[in-house]
């Protein structure tokens, strides 16, 4: 058999498999082309195409039949994805979830059943985490997972977020915003909540590169003291408050919450996107340490992703957990107000704002895609293609509803159980005299 026909019958065998593992019509907006420029089901062109790299691509994409096992294909380089990857992720989420059990499994199984050869220059490459063996949550595995994930290049984070370097759901008053306008109006969104006043002690939990804290600072006028457990998060932030000119009034910590003691003196807290990585068992702590911190009639806004009502669990494998978000949780809402609740927070408001991270994530996507080159100066291929499909996959899932993003806000009453905040929302949708001029990152 020559050479030229053994390829045409790989690729008539690719076809074959096509037909099976995704039949016309299950999704147009994704087509497939093959290694050797065959396209699948047909040349029309659609808003993503999935190329497969080599004959037994799709073996290596579907043959372990879990997300990760699709995942690390794609890290591989088993196949790429051109165009629209929230779509990608999409048409994998179907074919991974929807159809078992209806006699896809079983067809698939019988035509994937050969293991995929590895590229090993990519394999090779691949970050994925090795935390040391410890009970979670321990102050010092902590350090190890916040570490693998944040302080990965702060110049590589530069490339795709808004000047403002704010790593958290942006707020949106249109889909036509752009990215810096909706960060900035997120910025104002939270400091209204949270009612701040001029010469007022906010304490910022999770502060990331110090955006908010520079924000609250400038524009309200209070004191922050800014803390988070990522070394290069706290090496930028202590630079920029400095750039600012406001090391007077931020204070800028690399630290844990659970070292935080300045208990009873603090008028408001924040905490953004920090404790999906507190751990589901540690809540009720970690509300309790709020409550010590703030006053009678403080305020804590807590911003976390959460599960949603159609969420769909990966277990202890799944790629995030491997690749992204070692030890993160995201319990639902409930067990979240419990812990808040026990500790003697009361609940005051909750906002879901998945939509609006649903379009913060195709703005990080597009931002980072147009960045691939420059990124190569920070990151590998394989480390690229992570945060590629983790943002994209994460745009997927709040889109349908898997997780969601809340806001909520949470009081301490005094000894009467007064906390004298205003009867009603009108005052975070007034205008304002607000002024804050966006900085250059």
């Amino acid at each position: 058999m020559s050479t030229a026909t053994l390829i045409s019958t790989e690729a008539e065998h690719a076809l074959a498999r096509l037909h099976v593992i995704c039949p016309a019509g299950s999704d147009t907006n994704v087509g497939f082309r093959l290694w050797d420029g065959t396209p699948w089901p047909d040349s029309v062109p659609r808003p993503a195409t999935i190329v497969l790299k080599h004959p037994r691509a799709l073996q290596a994409m579907f043959g372990a039949g879990t997300e990760q096992g699709m995942a690390e294909a794609f890290l591989r380089d088993d196949f790429d994805v051109e165009g629209d990857i929230e779509a990608a992720c999409a048409l994998g989420d179907h074919l991974l979830h929807e159809t078992s059990g209806n006699g896809w499994g079983l067809a698939a199984a019988r035509l994937l059943h050969r293991r995929a050869p590895v590229a090993p220059a990519l394999a090779r490459a691949w970050q994925s985490v090795r935390l040391f063996p410890a009970r979670r949550h321990t102050p010092d595995r902590d350090r190890a997972a916040i570490a693998f994930h944040y302080d990965l290049s702060n110049d590589f984070f530069r490339l795709w977020l808004d000047p403002r370097m704010i790593y958290s759901c942006a707020y949106f008053d249109r889909e036509s915003a752009d990215l810096a306008t909706a960060q900035t109006a997120k910025l104002r969104h939270v400091c209204r909540k949270l009612r701040l006043k001029p010469g007022q002690h906010l304490l910022d939990i999770g502060c990331g590169w110090g955006g908010l804290a520079l924000y609250a600072a400038q524009t309200y006028g209070v004191k922050v003291t800014a803390v988070t457990l990522s070394r290069q998060q706290a090496l930028l932030a202590s630079d920029r408050v400095e750039a600012a000119g406001l090391s007077d009034r931020i204070e800028v910590r690399h630290g844990d919450y659970r070292e935080l003691d300045a208990f009873g003196t603090i008028d408001a807290i924040v905490s953004v996107g920090m404790a999906e990585h507190v751990g589901q068992d540690n809540l009720p702590a970690y509300f309790r340490r709020a409550f010590r911190l703030l006053r009678a009639g403080g305020v804590f806004l807590n911003h976390a992703i959460g599960d949603g009502v159609r969420a769909r669990h990966h277990g202890e494998s799944s790629f995030i957990q491997r690749y992204v978000f070692p030890d993160a949780a995201i319990p639902p809402l409930a067990p979240v107000v419990a812990a808040a609740e026990s500790a003697g927070l009361e609940l005051r408001d909750v906002e879901n704002l998945r939509e609006h991270y649903t379009l913060t994530l195709r703005h990080w996507v597009s931002r980072l895609e147009a960045a691939h080159v420059r990124a190569l100066d920070f990151v590998n291929e394989p480390t690229y293609r992570v945060w590629r499909l983790y943002m994209a996959g994460s745009a997927h899932g709040f889109e349908r509803g898997r997780l969601a993003v809340y806001q909520t806000l949470l009081a301490k009453p005094d000894p009467y159980g007064r906390t004298r905040l205003p009867l009603t929302r009108a005052d975070w949708y007034e205008p304002a005299p607000e002024s804050a001029a966006t900085p250059t990152a």
